[in-house]
C-alpha cells in the first residue's frame, strides 16, 4: 500500500460555543460542533438542503483563539484531520466510536449581524505542527498576527472584535 492522506476542509457555522478544558499539562482543548449545508436539486427539480453536524476539537492556542473571537452561529473555515475515537459504555459495555476532525488551521469568515453591518472576518489561525503530539507550536502568521485576505499581515491588537 502506498502511503494515505488525511485531510479535511469544511466551511460551516458553529452549531455552540466553543467549551474549552484544559488537560493536566494545562493545554488547552476546545469542542465545538459545525453545521456543514449542501443545496441540491432533486430530479423534479425541487430545492433541497441537507445539513451535516461534525464534532470538531481544537487545541493549544488555536482553541484559546477560537473561544475567544467564536461563538455559536457564526461561520467558520477549518482544515483539519479525521480522528477516530473509540471506547467501551460504562452502562452496557458495548463497544462505542466517533469520528471528528481535529482542527490545524481555520479562517474566520465574513459575517453579517442582524443589522446589517459586518463585524470583520478574513483572517486566519495556523497551528505549526511539531514532531509529536506534546510538542503544539502554534501560530497565526507570525507572532501576534493573523493573516488577512491576500496575504496581508494584520496584528492582533488591531482587530475591532
Amino acid at each position: 500500500m502506498a502511503g494515505s492522506f488525511n485531510k479535511v476542509m469544511l466551511m460551516g457555522n458553529l452549531t455552540r460555543d466553543i467549551e474549552i478544558r484544559h488537560t493536566p499539562s494545562n493545554t488547552a482543548v476546545g469542542n465545538f460542533g459545525l453545521a456543514v449545508n449542501r443545496k441540491y436539486k432533486t430530479q423534479s427539480g425541487e430545492q433541497r438542503e441537507e445539513v451535516t453536524f461534525v464534532d470538531c476539537e481544537a487545541w493549544g492556542r488555536t482553541a484559546e483563539v477560537m473561544a475567544q473571537y467564536l461563538s455559536k452561529g457564526r461561520p467558520i473555515f477549518v482544515e483539519g484531520r479525521l480522528k477516530l475515537d473509540q471506547w467501551q459504555d460504562k452502562n452496557s459495555g458495548q463497544n462505542r466510536q466517533k469520528l471528528s476532525v481535529v482542527v490545524e488551521n481555520f479562517q474566520f469568515i465574513d459575517y453579517k449581524e442582524h443589522n446589517g453591518t459586518g463585524s470583520g472576518g478574513g483572517g486566519g489561525y495556523q497551528q505549526r505542527q511539531g514532531q509529536g503530539q506534546s510538542q503544539q507550536n502554534n501560530d497565526y502568521g507570525g507572532g501576534n498576527e493573523y493573516t488577512g485576505p491576500g496575504g496581508t499581515k494584520i496584528d492582533h491588537d488591531d482587530i475591532p472584535f
